[in-house]
């Protein structure tokens, strides 16, 4: 059965690149240390590998990356939020997929893989990672509907998505585009400041989900972006950031690193 490979440096990346045959499915998951649906997503996929053949004649490879650790991997792959797959075949992006459906998940990887032989026995495991993998793949299709169609049920479940998301890290930044590429100005100043002031932070990209970014206008009672978030409670946007900075000039002090180096990759 397959295992999932810790990848820790750019050249350890090239390297197992190199090593592939064109035929084999590269499975990438991109995750961060302080998101916690990232374990949960740690223990679906390896239950899911346990389920494909390893050796010399696997069909699929699989691979974890700190995405926070490999900001230049993350970029080069449009990682906005964490957990992010992405599915690859002889240096193609296949398919990606942002958060953490279970379902969605085994969903893209035997689209794109060779259904496992050992699929049965996998999830028959009796292992915690299998069993909840397992679990939540048998959900019923109709419930899920019901869900999906349930404005309440949808609404609630947002709320909770962007209540874990504004916490993802002590600063997070809700931006159009990413720090190496903002898509407004607005976000480019405020990217701008942040690493001016030497502040570690996450961030995510709006411009990638349509439902959070609708939801946050209505979650925060802020209706423009970007929206900086400190310790879970929202400041503002840029005006409010640059007033909050004229008042006491050392605000971002306690969220300061000794290196102006690297954004934090949203939750």
């Amino acid at each position: 059965m397959s295992t999932i490979k810790d990848i820790t440096s750019l050249p350890e990346w090239e390297s197992h690149l190199a090593s592939l045959p064109p035929s084999t499915l590269l499975i990438v998951s991109f995750h961060a240390p302080w998101a916690a649906p990232c374990a949960q997503m740690a223990t679906v996929l390896s239950a899911l590998a346990a389920g494909y053949p390893s050796g010399p004649g696997a069909t699929t490879s699989w691979v974890s990356i700190n995405a926070e650790d490999l900001s230049d991997l993350s970029e080069t792959y449009n990682v906005t939020a964490v957990p992010f797959l992405v599915l690859i075949r002889d240096g193609k992006v296949l398919e990606t997929v942002s958060g953490s459906s279970a379902v969605k998940v085994r969903a893209a990887i035997e689209k794109h893989a060779a259904s496992p032989s050992a699929t049965a026995s996998a999830t028959a495991h009796t292992n915690g990672a299998a069993a909840s993998a397992a679990a939540a793949d048998r959900q019923p299709e109709v419930e899920a509907h019901e869900e999906e169609t349930d404005p309440e049920k949808k609404k609630e479940e947002l709320f909770k998505r962007l209540g874990e998301l504004v916490r993802a890290a002590p600063v997070m930044l809700f931006m159009k585009g990413t720090p190496s590429a903002p898509q407004c100005g607005f976000s480019r100043q405020l990217v701008a400041i942040l690493r001016e002031q030497a502040v570690k932070y996450g961030f995510f990209n709006i411009l990638a989900d349509d439902e959070v970014r609708q939801g946050l206008k209505e979650f925060a009672e802020w209706p423009t972006f970007p929206q900086l978030w400190v310790d879970g409670e929202l400041v503002g946007g840029l005006d409010i950031v640059k007033e909050e900075m004229g008042n006491d000039p050392d605000f971002f002090k306690p969220y300061s690193v000794s290196k102006t180096n690297g954004d934090a990759v949203g939750a």
